[in-house]
């Protein structure tokens, strides 16, 4: 088959989705990663072949202009993508509908969807007609490759990175809105990826929101999803694209090794890390541990000091890193958490940004980590939480629980099958209906 995969230009969303990208390509078929021209050297690091299309043009470069909106926001998840960790009678459809709005048609201080997609959708829509892919996989807010892979008739599904609020709000959004009056039933994500399916010669369709079906890279115990779709679960497999291993990392530890890792998010789009990184270190610097911290070079100078226990590294691979740690401090940024998870560690997150709260909640809630959010985290309370991870056994064995839990998924080569079948299914589709 040709496979074709996209994102909107985000590392993070690349790393995510390249582990399934290659098993496809291993197993024989033609696959191509288009993204936005800024993207395209990370994505030629992965080794997979590089569309560049589009414009360089995403969201985070107008929330640039509204700084202070843009770290007002930085704390949990925005409406509509609220709704599903929301009881159910604090569910507004007023709320979710303006949300809707506020991603879909305006730049000041969101237009996320717009900003991200407008620039890629014409290109991609003209690659796809133009080397007609099989099959489609896409990030699930770039909604430009369900718009492609309609007009060109393939298969295609989202590649999910975290909780899929995205397809469980819009479960929730349908249901409230089907209780309202017929006249009174805006959709405005209906509205606006229906104008640009009108453009290109179809009508809109709830598959250009959630797509056919969705690759889901979390275990049932930290999964969120829509309980009327279609998932294929697969296991998480730890990608840090062209790396090294570091010599200081070939040998065990002589003291119980303790991570700290933040994210690149913070520093690269937002204005620093949620919490102080200076009282993080000097909550460890008196206990009997060697603290390995990945702060980028800018940062490090900010510190005013280093413990001796610290060793600060401007990158490590993760994966390398944390299979020698007794527990790892960090954001619950999906890719760093499932990381650990892989690794079975106990973690202690600070969670500040859109899933990251709620990914916490799931991964406290299944045993193998504790929360403390920014606005908690001082010295006393982060010392605490580590001590607890290092002492109480229970920790270590629900995040072996949770290792587990992960390795008994398909792999992302198991899941190759089943999208072959998938795509097999669709065109048999595609034929009966042209036949009739």
């Amino acid at each position: 088959m040709r496979v074709l995969v996209t994102s909107c230009s985000e590392r993070t969303f690349l790393q995510m989705m390249a582990p399934v990208a290659w098993a496809l390509r291993t197993a024989g078929h033609e696959v191509c990663f288009a993204s936005q021209p800024e993207l395209t050297e990370q994505i030629t690091r992965t080794g997979l072949a590089a569309v560049p299309i589009g414009r360089n043009r995403g969201a985070w470069r107008i929330a640039a202009l509204h700084v202070d909106e843009r770290e007002a926001g930085r704390p949990d998840l925005p409406a509509p993508y609220d709704a599903p960790v929301l009881p159910p009678e604090s569910r507004d459809w007023a709320a979710m509908r303006d949300g809707y709005e506020a991603f879909t048609t305006r730049y000041h201080g969101g237009g996320w969807h717009v900003t991200d997609n407008f620039p890629m959708i014409a290109d991609l829509v003209a690659y796809a007609r133009q080397w007609q892919p099989d099959l489609v996989l896409w990030e699930p807010t770039t909604y430009a490759g369900g718009l492609a892979a309609q007009a060109c008739g393939a298969a295609h599904g989202r590649l999910l990175w975290s909780i899929d609020v995205f397809g469980a709000a819009r479960e929730i959004y349908l249901d409230l809105a089907a209780r309202r009056p017929a006249t009174d039933r805006e959709d405005p994500m209906a509205r606006w990826l229906g104008g640009f399916a009108r453009k290109h010669g179809f009508e809109f369709s709830e598959e250009l929101i959630t797509g056919q079906f969705s690759i889901d890279q979390l275990p049932g115990s930290l999964s969120l999803g829509a309980a009327g779709h279609d998932y294929l679960p697969v296991q998480y497999i730890p990608y840090a694209s062209a790396t090294v291993v570091p010599k200081w990392l070939w040998d065990k530890p002589e003291r119980p090794r303790i991570a700290v890792t933040l994210g690149i998010t913070a520093t690269d789009r937002f204005n620093g890390y949620a919490v102080d990184l200076q009282d993080v270190l000097n909550a460890l610097a008196d206990l009997d541990v060697e603290v390995v911290a990945t702060v980028p070079t800018k940062n490090q100078a900010e510190l005013t000091a280093v413990p001796a226990n610290v060793r600060l590294v401007d990158w490590a691979p993760l994966h390398a890193l944390v299979a020698t740690c007794a527990a790892v401090i960090n954001h619950a940024g999906p890719g760093t958490l499932l990381t650990c998870a892989v690794a079975g560690v106990p973690q202690l997150t600070l969670p500040f940004d859109f899933d990251e709260p709620e990914l916490a909640r799931r991964a406290a809630e299944q045993g193998a980590a504790l929360v403390v959010r920014p606005q908690e985290a001082t010295p006393e309370a982060i010392r605490a939480a580590v001590r607890r991870l290092l002492d109480e056994p229970r920790f270590a064995s629900r995040a072996a629980a949770l290792r587990d839990e992960i390795r008994a998924l398909p792999s992302p080569n198991d899941l190759v099958t089943e999208l072959e079948q998938r795509v097999e299914h669709h065109r048999a589709t595609r034929e009966q209906r042209c036949a009739s």
